[in-house]
């Protein structure tokens, strides 16, 4: 009784009823897939930004590694210029101090 009040006996107007929810609910499933879409959306656009900032960093960490290796080498450059510039020390003063020199240091004599 309570479908006959709701429907009524006309099959057209159950039709054109049952038509229209159709309609309504394919409009929510339809908002609701767009939502959706559009939130997938900006989590993939989040997604590469972080996975280009990641590849940044990754890039920098190879060069901090690189960084240290060239400080090694020029601490080795430093040291073996500190023991170059001590021996011409040394032979200035000796050139200084010797009456023979440079025949001496040479040699020579």
């Amino acid at each position: 009784m309570a479908a006959d009040l709701l429907f009524g006996t006309d099959p057209t107007a159950s039709w054109l009823l049952a038509l229209v929810l159709v309609v309504i609910v394919s409009a929510v499933v339809w908002l609701l897939l767009h939502l959706i879409a559009g939130a997938a959306a900006g989590i993939n656009s989040r997604v590469a930004e972080i996975w280009e900032i990641g590849q940044r960093v990754a890039n920098n960490t190879i060069h901090v590694a690189k960084l240290h290796e060239i400080a090694d080498g020029v601490n080795a450059i430093l040291t073996r210029a500190d023991g170059i510039a001590h021996s011409a020390e040394a032979i200035r003063s000796h050139a200084e101090a010797c009456p023979g020199c440079p025949e001496c240091f040479l040699g020579r004599r």
